[in-house]
């Protein structure tokens, strides 16, 4: 009896991996809507929906505590492959930022392949004096206590970055968190706050029509996009190894059928091959991968490496969260 009920329940889970999509997907994004990692999303979404029949994918935005409430969402999910997770390095930086994490990151997923490589930059607010980097250095010596670090939120990339930097330039900041992106973008256009440090999903436009100064971007070799080709990095301008890079990937709920979990990867590979897609994403100064790192183990091992380098930063700051 127990043989036929083993062969019954395989049988049934390759009826359903054949079947499947055959309702909407949601793929959750942990940020709110128009956000850096939810253009990616939507971006992703259009793409990789041709190589999953043709079928629905929703974006659900589900803000709040750094990304890990949407991320908390997808781990309680049913395992169906019908909800899905877009995150961002807030997956390896949430372990080391949140006391109380309400997921275990490397085993209440599963891996199904990294999307992209994201570059990010340093900019100000327009009225800020300091025109370039080495300016904007003694601007900030000269400045000292009257700072204001801009960031989308705790956890956020945009947070990471400007922590990182503080370090840095050993300079300390009076850091003004956000709930998500777009308000910091705008407290910032306004001149409400002085500096930030965000993807070039969000910054890039921002650059190239001159509403904000630009300084540097966080990579360790220069940018080749028209807007951020001329930005000196980090490294250079004399933040020796200064490396960020902001990544995105795609999870599924732990125990998505093993044939989905192939599926979705298949999907996810030939969507990253897709020509306009790889044209949106060069257009934000994004990267698509095509390395090791879009097969599910690869992905899963990077994140690892990830969780144990970025927390090291992120212990020596003392910054935590509940």
């Amino acid at each position: 009896m127990k043989k036929l009920t083993f062969a019954l329940a395989a049988i049934t889970l390759a009826a359903a991996a054949q079947a499947y999509p055959d309702k909407p997907i949601t793929i959750v994004v942990p940020f709110a809507a128009g956000g850096p990692t939810d253009k990616v999303a939507r971006d992703f979404a259009e793409a990789v929906r041709k190589h999953l029949n043709n079928g629905t994918i929703v974006i659900e935005n589900v803000g709040g505590a750094g990304g890990t409430l949407g991320a908390n969402k997808v781990a309680k999910a049913a395992p169906d492959g019908y909800t899905l997770l877009l995150h961002h390095i807030g997956m390896a930086t949430s372990p080391s930022l949140y006391r109380n994490l309400p997921f275990k990151t490397l085993e209440d997923f599963e891996y199904l392949g990294m999307i992209n490589d994201v570059p990010m930059t340093l900019i100000g607010r327009p009225t800020l004096p300091a025109n370039t980097y080495p300016e904007l250095v003694k601007w900030l010596n000269d400045n000292k206590g009257k700072i204001n670090l801009a960031n989308a939120g705790l956890g956020a990339a945009s947070h990471l970055c400007g922590l990182l930097f503080q370090q840095g330039v050993k300079i300390d900041m009076t850091t003004v968190p956000y709930k998500g992106t777009a308000p910091a973008m705008t407290d910032l256009l306004g001149g409400q706050v002085d500096i930030m440090c965000d993807q070039t999903t969000n910054t890039s436009g921002q650059i190239e029509s001159g509403k904000v100064k630009a300084y540097a971007v966080t990579t360790s070799k220069r940018l080749t996009s028209p807007a951020l080709a001329k930005l000196p990095t980090l490294d250079e301008s004399g933040l020796k190894g200064f490396n960020l890079t902001i990544w995105h990937g795609l999870y599924a709920p732990k125990g998505t059928p093993k044939a989905i979990q192939d599926q979705l990867n298949a999907a996810l590979q030939k969507a990253l091959k897709d020509p306009e897609f790889i044209k949106r994403q060069e257009a934000l100064g994004a990267v698509v991968v095509t390395d090791g790192r879009l097969a599910p183990a690869e992905h899963k091992k990077f994140v690892a490496a990830e969780i144990d380098k970025l927390g090291v930063a992120i212990k020596a700051a003392g910054q935590y969260a509940d």
